[in-house]
C-alpha cells in the first residue's frame, strides 16, 4: 500500500478539504500516460489509475509552472510520475481553441497569454443532477400542506403549462415575485426506526406573481417541467446558494444508512441513478461524501442444522453525496458492478 503526502504548498484544492495523509493505492493495470477528451470526468480518469478514485486529490501533483493543475481540460496530457517513490499525475497542457459563436466580434489586440475558452473537466457527471439541484425539496411535516394551493386556471382550465394564468388561495401578506409549484410525493420513512424523515416535494415549475384580492392571487406560469394541476401547491422560491462543483471524499464521520428512494421510478437502482438516503446533515452527511453500497445478503437455509441464516451484505457500487437536508440526502450513483436495490446498504468506503 503506497502512502502519498499531499503538500499544498500555498496551492488550493477549489475548496476540497482533505486529511493530512491517506492510501492511495494504484490499480494494477493503470495506464502511465492518459489524453484527456471531452466528456471525461475526474472520476472517470482518477478510476483509471487508483482502486479507489475518491483519494484522486492525492494523485494530482502540484505544478508550479501551471496557474491550476487541477483544471483540466480536453486535449491535456496526465502522465503518471513519481516524486521521491511517490505516484503522482503531471498535467501537460494540450493545445487550446477558441470557440466563437456565429455573429461574434472578436477583437484582436496582443496580449501576453490568452485564457483559453474551454469548458473544464468536471468531477462528476453534472447532467444528472443538476434538476435536482435547485429543484425537489424534502420538507418537513405540514409544510406543504400548510403551502397556498391552486384553485383555477383562466376559462376555468385544470391543467395549465408555460403562458398560462392561474390562481391560487393563500397568505399572501409576504408576498414573492417568484414561486415554485409543487406536487407531493413520497414520504420517507426510515426503514428501521419509522422514524418520519420528511415529505418529498416534486418540482413542476415556476410562476410569476402578478396580483392579489383577498386571499386570492393571480400568477402565469414562467416554466414547468410536466403539467400544473389545480390542487398543486406553491412555496417561495429557495435563497441558498447552488454548489455545481463537486470534489469526491472519503467521509469525516461513520455514516451506516440505506437507499430508501430512487427517482427513476422502479426498484431496481442502475449507474447514475439518483437516490434518496436515510441519512442527512443530523448525521454529519456533506456534500462530496462518497458511500460504498452494500446489496443485503440473501437468507438461506443451512441443509445441516435447518437453520435459516443470513449472508453477509457485499459491495456492490459506489455513490456521492450531492445535496443534503436534516435527515435525509440526495446521492448518485458513480459506480455499479451489480443491480442495486432500495433498501441496499450505505456505509463508508473502505
Amino acid at each position: 500500500m503506497m502512502k502519498s503526502f499531499l503538500r499544498l504548498l500555498g496551492v488550493g484544492l477549489l475548496g476540497f478539504s482533505l486529511q493530512a495523509a491517506a492510501d492511495v493505492e494504484l490499480k494494477d493495470n493503470h495506464p502511465t500516460t492518459y489524453n484527456v477528451s471531452s466528456g471525461d470526468t475526474l472520476w472517470d480518469i482518477s478510476n483509471a489509475f487508483l482502486k479507489n478514485p475518491w483519494l484522486w486529490p492525492e494523485l494530482w501533483f502540484v505544478n508550479p509552472q501551471i496557474d491550476n493543475p487541477h483544471l483540466i481540460y480536453p486535449g491535456d496530457v496526465l502522465r503518471l510520475v513519481y516524486v521521491k517513490g511517490q505516484p503522482y499525475l503531471n498535467v501537460e497542457k494540450g493545445p487550446r481553441v477558441l470557440k466563437f459563436k456565429p455573429g461574434d466580434t472578436i477583437k484582436l489586440t496582443p496580449k501576453a497569454r490568452i485564457t483559453p475558452i474551454d469548458t473544464v473537466i468536471p468531477a462528476i457527471p453534472l447532467e444528472h443532477i443538476q434538476s435536482f439541484l435547485v429543484n425537489n425539496r424534502v420538507l418537513a411535516k405540514d409544510e406543504l400542506s400548510l403551502a397556498p394551493y391552486i384553485v383555477a386556471g383562466d376559462e376555468e382550465h385544470i391543467i395549465m403549462g408555460v403562458g398560462s394564468y392561474l390562481y391560487a388561495r393563500g397568505d399572501w401578506s409576504e408576498s414573492q415575485k417568484a414561486y415554485g409549484v409543487y406536487r407531493g410525493g413520497p414520504t420517507y420513512l426510515d426503514p428501521e426506526t419509522k422514524e418520519l424523515l420528511g415529505f418529498a416535494a416534486l418540482d413542476l415549475g415556476i410562476v410569476r406573481y402578478e396580483s392579489e384580492e383577498g386571499d386570492i392571487a393571480r400568477f402565469k406560469v414562467q416554466s414547468s417541467n410536466e403539467d400544473i394541476r389545480v390542487g398543486d401547491r406553491l412555496l417561495p422560491t429557495e435563497e441558498r446558494k447552488v454548489n455545481s462543483t463537486f470534489y469526491p471524499k472519503a467521509p469525516v464521520e461513520e455514516i451506516d444508512g440505506q437507499i430508501i428512494h430512487v427517482f427513476s421510478g422502479v426498484k431496481n437502482v442502475s449507474l447514475y441513478d439518483v437516490v434518496v438516503i436515510n441519512r442527512g446533515t443530523r448525521e454529519s452527511v456533506e456534500i462530496g461524501d462518497v458511500l460504498a453500497v452494500f446489496a443485503k445478503g440473501e437468507v438461506v437455509k443451512d441443509q445441516f442444522t435447518q437453520e435459516l441464516i443470513k449472508l453477509p451484505d457485499h459491495r456492490r457500487g459506489m455513490m456521492m453525496i450531492f445535496r443534503t437536508f436534516e435527515k435525509t440526502s440526495y446521492g448518485l450513483i458513480l459506480k455499479s458492478s451489480a443491480p442495486l436495490s432500495v433498501l441496499d446498504r450505505v456505509k463508508n468506503p473502505n
